[in-house]
C-alpha cells in the first residue's frame, strides 16, 4: 500500500471582521495550504477565545504571531487606504503575509504574487501578469497577460484588464469595469463601475463612463 503524506496546513490570522474580511475566511475554508488561527479586528478591545480561536484588537497581531511562530496574516479589509494603513501601522515584514489565492482561481504558472496579496473566486490571471502587495483581484475579474495590479490596488467583480494593462498603486477598478490593451490607470485613481478606460486615467482622478472621462472636482462650499 503506497502511503500518501499531506502536509500540515499552514496558520493564518485574518485581520478585519466585515464583508471582505469574512470573505477571507472562507476561502482559507477551503484552502488546501491555510487554516484559521486567530481573527484579528478593532471592534475587540483585547484577546479573548470564542470557540477555540483568538479574538483580538490588530495590535494584538504581532502577540498572535509570537504564539503561532509558523503563521501568515492577510488583512481582510477591502478598502485601499485602510488596507494600507493597517500594514504600516503593524510595520510587519513581507515574509510575514501570505499571498491568499481561492481554489477556483486560474493563476497562470508565472504569475508574480506580492506579499499579502489575494485572488478571489473565479478569478482568471494571465501568464506575465503581476499582482502586487496587499492587492485584491476580486469574484470573476479577470487579469490578462503581462497585465500588472499595483500594491494596494483592486480590481473588483468581473473587472477586466486586457493584456499589458495597468492599475497603479492603490487604484481602483470598478465592478465589471475594462481597461483595454495597454491603458494605465493611475495612482489612487478609481474607473467607475462599467466604465471603460481607452485612455490613461492620470493619478487621483475618477473616471466614469464609456468611454471613461474624468469626473469633475466637486465644489467646496
Amino acid at each position: 500500500m503506497v502511503m500518501h503524506h499531506y502536509p500540515e496546513k499552514r496558520p493564518i490570522i485574518v485581520i478585519g471582521q466585515g464583508g471582505h474580511g469574512r470573505v477571507l475566511m472562507e476561502i482559507v475554508r477551503v484552502s488546501p495550504q491555510y487554516r484559521l488561527t486567530a481573527i484579528a479586528d478593532d471592534r475587540y478591545a483585547e484577546v479573548t477565545l470564542c470557540a477555540g480561536l483568538p479574538y483580538g484588537p490588530i495590535s494584538a497581531v504581532p502577540l498572535m504571531l509570537e504564539d503561532e511562530p509558523a503563521a501568515q496574516v492577510v488583512i481582510g479589509v477591502g478598502d485601499n487606504k485602510i488596507r494600507r494603513a493597517i500594514a504600516e501601522r503593524l510595520g510587519l515584514a513581507d515574509l510575514s503575509y501570505a499571498a491568499l489565492v481561492h481554489p477556483g482561481a486560474h493563476v497562470a504558472g508565472d504569475v508574480r504574487l506580492g506579499p499579502g496579496a489575494v485572488v478571489m473566486p473565479g478569478a482568471v490571471i494571465g501568464p506575465g501578469a503581476v499582482i502586487g502587495a496587499h492587492a485584491i483581484v476580486n469574484s470573476g475579474a479577470v487579469v490578462e497577460h503581462d497585465a500588472i495590479v499595483g500594491p494596494f490596488a483592486h480590481v473588483s467583480p468581473n473587472g477586466t484588464l486586457a493584456g499589458a494593462a495597468s492599475v497603479m498603486e492603490g487604484g481602483h477598478v470598478g465592478s465589471g469595469a475594462v481597461l483595454i490593451p495597454g491603458v494605465k490607470l493611475g495612482s489612487w485613481s478609481i474607473l467607475g463601475a462599467g466604465g471603460v478606460a481607452i485612455r490613461d486615467v492620470p493619478d487621483g482622478i475618477t473616471a466614469v463612463g464609456v468611454p471613461a472621462r474624468a469626473m469633475p472636482p466637486r465644489l467646496v462650499r
